[in-house]
């Protein structure tokens, strides 16, 4: 890692590189994009290859993960961005927690002081380096250990060690614990606020067909649950290499929400903040990427999981639509997360954008 030295120049270099693209300008798109009455979307920040986000409230600060060498830092008042940490391989799982950033990369987890030295310490290094779905998650529990997701290696195979897992490790490091198995590309991790349970994405296997499996949304209940891959591609859809493979002994964990086939459900947030009406509090949103290998796109769009009093998931909505116009493709959400002021922030690695969505009683 390397201090930026010509940070005005790079941030130039990024808005004279955007405004030359091909693609639709950020004008256009919001004027394509649809949302409930009152909710407004604007751009919040330019950042390259913008994927996960992680608001650091006490630096002023919000945190961008990408599939790439960097993590870039989002000054809070300026939404000017600056390269934090480079030099990574695949810095896509990032997480906030008392003055360190957590970094997970595809081999290994990593954290940096934010206090200008940027010290880096090797919490555990032993992670699948494959670049298959190689790209990790991670969010902190309410047990103050940090989450973090680990696909599978491939489509459809056999799994080993740490693969197709979801792990527990101390901030402080050392052996991680496995807490969920059987999940092929787990990818957004969020705990209920009420429940304190883990909830997260987890997508379906491609080559199944243009309508399964589905991508899923799932809840852990207790650590060590099982939840079917590779002998079932998402849902109760069997798998072609393993459906005349018979089952292990013990029960599978069905998820809480089938999401379409291919969707490509990623980022999930619950809602705490007051800008929004009352009704969305501790309801989840649901980044969805969209389709790459379906015969008609689908996805490309953030989705409104509604929970019952009881903290149960009851059922989803569209919330923001309109990155797929007539089959073009406008933009591609992956991640959600929440500002101080309970506006939301969305990730668009299409565009190299972050788009901030803001609420006022119409």
């Amino acid at each position: 890692m390397y201090r930026n030295k010509y940070p005005g120049f790079i941030l130039f270099l990024v808005i004279y590189l955007i405004s030359f693209s091909v693609g639709a300008s950020p004008e256009k798109i919001i004027q394509e994009l649809r949302l409930p009455p009152g909710f407004q979307v604007e751009v919040f920040a330019q950042v390259p290859g913008a994927r996960s986000l992680e608001v650091a409230s006490d630096l002023g600060v919000v945190f961008v993960g990408t599939r790439g060498s960097r993590v870039y830092a989002i000054d809070l008042k300026t939404r000017i961005p600056r390269v934090f940490a480079s030099g990574l391989k695949v810095a896509n799982g990032i997480a906030y927690r008392d003055g360190f950033l957590y970094i997970a990369e595809q081999h290994r987890v990593i954290r940096v002081t934010t206090d200008g030295s940027k010290d880096v310490q090797i919490l555990f290094d032993g992670l699948p380096d494959k670049s298959h779905h190689g790209w990790r998650y991670a969010t902190f529990g309410p047990d103050d250990r940090l989450y973090i997701s680990v696909g599978a290696p491939c489509n459809i195979c056999t799994v080993n060690g740490l693969e197709g897992k979801i792990i527990a490790l101390s901030p402080r490091g050392g052996k991680p614990e496995l807490v969920a198995l059987g999940v092929r590309n787990p990818v957004g991790l969020a705990f209920h606020p009420k429940s304190q349970l883990l909830y997260f994405t987890d997508n379906g296997a491609d080559n199944m067909g243009d309508d399964s499996p589905p991508d899923e949304l799932n809840r852990l209940d207790i650590a060590g649950q099982h939840f079917g891959y590779p002998w079932f591609g998402g849902g109760q859809d069997r798998t072609p290499k393993f459906a005349r493979q018979p089952l292990p002994e013990g029960n599978f964990i069905a998820p809480v929400i089938k999401f379409g086939a291919h969707v490509a459900a990623l980022g999930i947030h619950f809602y705490s903040g007051s800008m929004f009406p009352p009704e969305y509090r501790d309801d989840a949103f649901v980044a969805q990427h969209g389709s790459w290998n379906r015969s008609s796109p689908v996805g490309y769009r953030v989705v409104r999981v509604r929970f019952d009093q009881a903290g149960q998931p009851v059922s989803y909505d569209p919330f923001i639509e309109g990155w797929l116009n007539e089959g073009s493709t406008l933009g591609r959400p992956v991640d959600v997360a929440e500002l101080p002021d309970g506006s939301l922030l969305v990730s668009d690695d299409y565009n190299d954008l972050i788009w901030r969505i803001t609420y006022q009683a119409p």
